[in-house]
């Protein structure tokens, strides 16, 4: 975490994820202007760092210029003229590249367009290293792109808070001055996931399942996705590790709301530490682990009656549903003792109407906002 002025802000895109989306721009560019001699313009003052390192993997010739965009009062009707403060010479007939550092309400655009082509170029291409697709309303394409990210406020990589930032390496977005954090635990049908939507919804939390987000990884094939794969396709056990860094991307991409419910993390100690130490990270930490407490008949009750229209065969062997309890114990007995050392774990009765138990959660998170 860092602190500028009377603000903190913790970490979000890391310097190997920024230098990813540089080389996907300059491959791009290097694609497009190949046996060509752009002349690449560098927005002041956030784009400096980002246009120096496209600009030093450009394979041909080329020249370049940094410029600001600025204004002043025209006289009669002209109103405010933009010009762009900085340009050395005229871009009549040349190929231009814009390097902006970031893209969001695109009225720096509109201006950049106006000015470029009353200065009559033959073409010009925009590329940003950050694009906030949640605040782009603009119709100007925008062609080379690093990567996307949320409508957060960033610092760091030319990105600055009142002057300071913009020479760290990697890039940070604005602390979250109070955040609910909640591990959710229930054995089998205690009614965990029910009661996970209606929480997020009512504070605004975000619901992070470990199973939705393995599925996704997996499904659209991310790095870590395929490194998960390629575990379990051997029938091995996905290491902490690569099950962490999918949630701290998850973490990390999920926009505005007051803080998380982590459904089926952490399942280990070793798993609550490292969940411990990235929220640390974040300027944050667990609230609470938050357990449904049901008698083991109950729950074999309920599971036999879903597994008659649930079409899951683990439902409707009795057996099974038992060994799965057990399990259940097994794994989350030493993590109750890691919470309640903290003060953090709260055991709410699961047994009774959807809404009576809501009200008993409800109860017990309203302590911790």
């Amino acid at each position: 975490m860092v602190q500028l002025h009377d603000l903190k802000f913790t970490p979000f895109i890391s310097e190997a994820e920024i230098n990813i989306g540089i080389e996907k721009v300059a491959a791009q560019i290097n694609a497009d202007f190949e046996n060509k001699t752009p002349v690449f313009l560098g927005v002041l003052n956030g784009a400096f760092l980002f246009a120096a390192e496209v600009i030093k993997r450009f394979k041909g010739d080329c020249e370049v210029n940094f410029v600001k965009l600025s204004s002043y009062e025209g006289t009669g009707t002209t109103g405010n003229v933009e010009f762009l403060m900085g340009l050395t010479s005229s871009l009549k007939g040349r190929n231009v590249v814009v390097i902006e550092d970031i893209v969001d309400t695109g009225n720096t655009l509109e201006s950049l367009d106006r000015i470029l082509k009353s200065e009559e170029v033959n073409l010009y291409k925009i590329a940003t290293l950050f694009y906030k697709p949640a605040s782009y309303k603009k119709s100007l394409p925008i062609d080379y792109v690093g990567m996307e990210i949320p409508n957060d406020f960033i610092v760091g990589y030319g990105l600055d808070y009142d002057g300071l930032g913009r020479n760290l390496t990697q890039v940070y977005k604005l602390k979250n001055s109070k955040m609910t954090n909640i591990v959710l635990f229930g054995p089998p049908g205690a009614g965990k996931g029910t009661q996970a939507a209606v929480l997020k919804d009512h504070y605004n939390l975000k619901h992070i399942s470990t199973g939705d987000v393995f599925r996704y990884n997996i499904k659209n094939e991310t790095e870590l996705g395929k490194l998960a794969k390629a575990y379990m396709d051997k029938g091995q056990l996905v290491p902490d590790s690569i099950t962490i860094d999918m949630l701290k991307a998850e973490v990390r991409q999920s926009n505005g709301g007051n803080g998380f419910i982590f459904d089926g993390f952490p399942r280990t100690v070793a798993q609550a530490e490292a969940l411990e130490e990235f929220l640390q990270e974040e300027g944050t930490q667990v609230s609470a682990m938050i357990a449904l407490e049901v008698d083991d008949e109950i729950l074999v009750e309920r599971l036999l009656e879903r597994g008659k229209t649930s079409g899951r065969p683990d439902d409707a062997n009795e057996l099974v549903i038992r060994k799965r309890i057990k399990v259940y114990y097994e794994e989350t007995a030493i993590l109750k003792q890691f919470y309640l050392k903290q003060d953090k774990y709260f055991g709410i009765n699961g047994v009774g109407s959807i809404q009576e138990i809501t009200a008993r959660l409800k109860e017990a998170i309203d302590q911790l906002v």
